[in-house]
């Protein structure tokens, strides 16, 4: 009897003592939290293309040309003249994050004209509009500043009708 309560009291003190070395698995591993934080991406219209004042020979048509950067050239062939006046290329502020790429794209008026002001018959054709030297796509500076200059030609008819022309186009930026 007394081995048999001997093996029951060992037997009752070893039951907790192996419970608590099973081993137990747990592991622990890190990750970062990260997130990305852009300025407001932004494109402004700071100027408007503007030719100026030109006259047209009665019977010769021309161009007249705005370059398209800061200075805003203006040139003339056939029988257009430049007549002093103002005139610039259209610039846009742009706003994006810092070495940001923006890709451009020009966007002409409708049915590619400017239209008088007094008479909706009367148009002048926009040959072309142009980006400046920096193209179709740009990268933000380290502030997220960038500038776009819009230049053109126009061509005017033999005998153009006086009066003030205009449309809109649009510039649209898209950033990658």
């Amino acid at each position: 009897m007394r081995f048999t309560l001997l093996v029951a009291a060992l037997a009752a003190t070893a039951t907790p003592a192996l419970a608590q070395q099973v081993p137990t698995a747990t592991d622990t591993t890190s990750a970062t939290a990260r997130g990305v934080v852009l300025q407001a991406h932004q494109l402004v219209k700071a100027t408007d293309l503007d030719f100026g004042v030109v006259t047209v020979d009665p019977s010769t048509a021309g161009t007249v040309t705005i370059s398209a950067d800061a200075a805003g050239a203006r040139s003339a062939t056939g029988g257009v003249t430049p007549l002093p006046s103002s005139y610039q290329a259209a610039s846009f502020d742009g706003l994006a994050a810092p070495g940001e790429t923006v890709a451009l794209t020009i966007t002409p008026p409708p049915l590619n004209v400017l239209v008088s002001t007094t008479n909706n018959n009367d148009k002048i054709a926009v040959n072309s509009l142009n980006l400046d030297a920096g193209g179709p796509s740009r990268v933000a500076d380290s502030t997220g500043s960038f500038t776009v200059y819009v230049g053109g030609t126009f061509g005017l008819q033999a005998n153009q009708a006086a009066g003030v022309y205009t449309a809109q186009f649009q510039l649209t930026s898209d950033y990658q």
